[in-house]
C-alpha cells in the first residue's frame, strides 16, 4: 500500500480526526497510488495516524476512511458504513411514503458519498474517486440492507470535475423510477411532496429545510407571507397549513412556480397566492419602490460562495437580499433567513445580517437559530458538515 507522509506541524487535524488532507500539507508520496486506492497516512516522524482514499486530481489529495490500522477499506468496510449510518436513522425507515437523507459522506465516515430515500427509491451521488471505485460494492451493501425497487444516480455535480470523473446519471439497480412519487418529508404530520428523482433539484428534491419549514410556519398564521427562492413552495405550503392569508412566492424558474402550485392542489389548501416568475433581487426592488409590505419574509436562495475567492461576492449578495427584505417588513415582521454556503460561517452569516439591519435602519432579534435537518448530521470533528444556517428574526 502506498504511503503518505505529512510536513512537520500538519498532524494535528489528522489526530482529531479531520477527514480531509490537502495537498499542501503532504510532505512526500511514497508508492504510486492510483485514484480511488487506499493510502496510508504518517507522520513527520513516521508514526502511523490513519487510512484514507487517493485523488491525485483533487485539491483535497486524501479523504480520512479509519483510525484503525487493522482496518481495510473493502467492500465490507463499505458495508459496516452504511449500515451504521441506517442505524443511526432507523426510526424513518418504516414510513413507506418519508424522503430523507441516509448516507451524508464525511459526516457518516463514507466521504463522496451521499444517498437519499424517496419512498422504496434511492438516490445515489458518487463524488469522489474512492467512491467511485466501489460503486458496485456500494450497490450490492444497498440492496442487501434496504432492498429497494431501484436505485438512481445523481451524479451531475461540480465535485466530480474537481475529481476528474464525468457527470453520471442514470439506473444502477433496479427499476426506473416513475416521473413522479408521492411522498412526505420527516417531521411530525409533513405535508405531501411530488418529487421527480430524474429532474428534480440535487437528489430529486431539497430534504435538508424539512424541520424548518414547520418552525417558520409557527409564526404564519394569518400572515402575508413572501417566499423568496421559493422552487417547488415547501415553506409557503408549510404557511399555508399553519393559515396563512396570502401567499407571494418568486422563483425564477416556470417550472418550479407550477410545481408549487401542484403541492398546494395536492394537500388541498386554498390560500390565496401569487406566483411571481423573477430574479428575486430585482422583484424585492420593486415592490420595495411599491411600497409592499409583508408579515413573513422566507429567504432560501441557493449556495451564493462555491470557493473561497466567491465569499466577498457571497456576502455582498446575503447583505442585499437581506437589507431589501427588511426594508418591506411590517414593524414585528418575521424575516427567515438562511445560507447553505458552506464556505460561509454561522458568524459571518449573523454579521452580515446585523449589517444589513444597521443600513436598512431597522431593530432585527433573533429568536430562533435554525440548522440542517437531523438526517443530515453534524460531525463534531468536521465542521465543515454544518453548512445550512439559518435565522429567525423579528424585525421593528
Amino acid at each position: 500500500m502506498a504511503t503518505i507522509t505529512l510536513r512537520p506541524g500538519k498532524e494535528r487535524p489528522v489526530i482529531q480526526h479531520h477527514p480531509w488532507i490537502f495537498s499542501g500539507a503532504i510532505a512526500a508520496v511514497r508508492g504510486d497510488p492510483l485514484d480511488g486506492e487506499p493510502v496510508d497516512v504518517l507522520a513527520a516522524s513516521g508514526d502511523w495516524l490513519a487510512r484514507g482514499l487517493w485523488s491525485g486530481r483533487s485539491q483535497i489529495r486524501v479523504r480520512l476512511c479509519t483510525w484503525d490500522p487493522n482496518r481495510d477499506l473493502d467492500a465490507e468496510w463499505l458495508h459496516d458504513r452504511v449500515a451504521r449510518a441506517l442505524a443511526g436513522r432507523r426510526h424513518l425507515l418504516n414510513d413507506p411514503e418519508c424522503a430523507c437523507r441516509l448516507v451524508f459522506s464525511e459526516a457518516d465516515g463514507l466521504p463522496g458519498l451521499i444517498v437519499d430515500r424517496y419512498g422504496h427509491y434511492l438516490s445515489v451521488q458518487i463524488l469522489t474517486q474512492g467512491m467511485e471505485l466501489r460503486r458496485e460494492a456500494l450497490v450490492r451493501s444497498l440492496v442487501e440492507l434496504l432492498n429497494p425497487l431501484g436505485i438512481f444516480e445523481r451524479s451531475d455535480v461540480e465535485m466530480r470535475e474537481k475529481e476528474g470523473l464525468p457527470p453520471a446519471e442514470g439506473v444502477l439497480w433496479g427499476q426506473a423510477p416513475p416521473n413522479q412519487l408521492v411522498l412526505r418529508p420527516i417531521g411530525v404530520d409533513p405535508p405531501r411532496f411530488l418529487v421527480d428523482l430524474q429532474t428534480g433539484q440535487k437528489t430529486g428534491s431539497y430534504l435538508d429545510q424539512a424541520l424548518n419549514r414547520a418552525h417558520v410556519a409557527a409564526y404564519c398564521a394569518g400572515a402575508e407571507v413572501l417566499d423568496c427562492f421559493t422552487y417547488s413552495g415547501g415553506f409557503s405550503l408549510y404557511a399555508a397549513r399553519a393559515g396563512a392569508n396570502h401567499l407571494t412566492l418568486i422563483d425564477t424558474s416556470p417550472a418550479a412556480l407550477d410545481l408549487a402550485r401542484q403541492h398546494l392542489v395536492l394537500n388541498e389548501l386554498e390560500t390565496p397566492a401569487e406566483f411571481v416568475e423573477g430574479d428575486v433581487f430585482k422583484v424585492l426592488r420593486t415592490y420595495r419602490e411599491q411600497q409592499r409590505r409583508f408579515d413573513v419574509i422566507i429567504l432560501d436562495p441557493p449556495k451564493f460562495a462555491h470557493s473561497q475567492a466567491h465569499i466577498d461576492r457571497a456576502a455582498r449578495g446575503y447583505k442585499d437580499i437581506n437589507l431589501l427584505a427588511m426594508q418591506l417588513l411590517r414593524p414585528g415582521g418575521i424575516l427567515a433567513t438562511f445560507s447553505c454556503s458552506g464556505l460561509v460561517s454561522t458568524d459571518l452569516f449573523q454579521k452580515i445580517v446585523f449589517g444589513a439591519s444597521v443600513d436598512a435602519r431597522r431593530d432585527a432579534q433573533i429568536i430562533e437559530r435554525l440548522a440542517q435537518s437531523p438526517d443530515h448530521p453534524i460531525l463534531l470533528t468536521f465542521p465543515e458538515s454544518e453548512y445550512l444556517k439559518g435565522f429567525v428574526c423579528r424585525i421593528w
